[in-house]
């Protein structure tokens, strides 16, 4: 594992709060024994931790809880989502939360809003469920935006896969099953660098979405992430480790110069990436949801992020597909700043297709 500053900046674990059943886990007696120091509470459920609540308006409490506390539990439910942007599935999650603080996150805060990273222990039980339903769907005989080849499954939808791989070998495991699955193959997005993962052999069968935005507004919305120009040097180095190397332009947020910014940023890619990464590289281009609770917890630790994120005069409500109430530029004007961006894609990284962009 890592042990450099930027992983232990990142995490330090001192509270470790677990369903019982986790000792009866490989997994969870190898995490245990990683962290001899960390006090142990033992809780009913993942979700439901008491201990974890009221913390919305201390900064200080938000990142020590981030940085400090890691939660243990069992995922019970297996089952993976159809999706149709990203992958062509959502996995069954191998961990939820994070130990990042990217003030626009849409991750559920449910575990007292500041959401550690728990890790579910049972992870031969998800790659077992994953290895059946892969060999359920047969070859992929029709190719799509996805992927022409593989059925694509989302690991990270509900946190950073690099962080998690700091903790435990669940990330490494479910790169070594896509290995064998013959029809297959993953995918999440990150904002974290993590070299230990160049060891883990992917043999193209891993698809890593580096998310990017521009330095400046990364530095004020991207709170204890890898810096944006520190993800862009890694690229290549990842692309001959045998991953397949994407980018995320996500999310995108409006603001005075933005454009201006945004072509910084891909003078930067064009100068540091080799032929090989702009060869594989495509983008996805996701741009700013917010909704009001988030805004009102941010402004009482990081008012000067929601300077740029909560902008009523050019945003409108929008319902979420599981019916959440956010809100994002306006359509008429949304629809102005996805074509600038997409022009300009199109004219500064002409190598870079387009998956989606809205």
């Amino acid at each position: 594992m890592l042990h450099n500053k930027s992983i232990d900046n990142l995490l330090d674990i001192k509270e470790i709060y677990l369903e019982p059943e986790v000792r009866n886990f490989k997994r969870g007696l190898e995490i245990l024994e990683k962290y001899p120091e960390a006090t142990l509470t033992e809780v009913d459920s993942h979700w439901k931790i008491a201990q974890l609540f009221g913390f919305e308006g201390s900064v200080e409490d938000w990142i020590s809880n981030k940085k400090n506390v890691l939660i243990l539990g069992i995922k019970k439910s297996l089952s993976a989502r159809l999706n149709s942007r990203s992958s062509n599935w959502v996995a069954p999650s191998q961990s939820n939360g994070c130990t990042m603080s990217c003030s626009y996150c849409y991750v559920p805060r449910r575990k007292g809003f500041a959401n550690p990273i728990t890790i579910f222990v049972n992870i031969e039980q998800i790659c077992n469920y994953l290895r059946r339903h892969a060999s359920r769907q047969g070859p992929k005989s029709v190719p799509d935006h996805i992927d022409p080849n593989y059925w694509v499954y989302e690991i990270g939808e509900n946190g950073d896969c690099s962080a998690d791989a700091a903790i435990c070998d669940n990330v490494k495991d479910l790169i070594a099953l896509f290995r064998e699955v013959s029809n297959g193959k993953l995918t999440f997005a990150t904002k974290f660098v993590n070299r230990d993962l160049l060891n883990y052999d992917p043999q193209e069968k891993t698809r890593i979405r580096f998310s990017l935005m521009p330095h400046k507004m990364s530095k004020l919305v991207d709170v204890r992430t890898t810096p944006i120009s520190d993800r862009i040097d890694v690229m290549n180095d990842f692309a001959d480790a045998g991953y397949e190397v994407n980018v995320n332009f996500a999310p995108v947020i409006f603001y005075d110069g933005w454009l201006e910014d945004w072509k910084i940023l891909f003078d930067e890619m064009n100068d540091k990436l080799n032929e090989k990464t702009k060869k594989q590289l495509i983008t996805e281009i996701i741009f700013l949801t917010h909704n009001e609770q988030l805004h009102e917890v941010n402004m009482n630790w990081h008012p000067k992020a929601e300077d740029v994120l909560w902008r009523p005069e050019i945003q409108e409500v929008k319902y979420s597909q599981t019916g959440g109430r956010n809100v994002r530029y306006k359509r008429g004007f949304k629809k102005d700043l996805v074509d600038s961006l997409v022009e300009l894609v199109e004219k500064e990284l002409p190598y870079c297709p387009i998956r989606y962009a809205f």
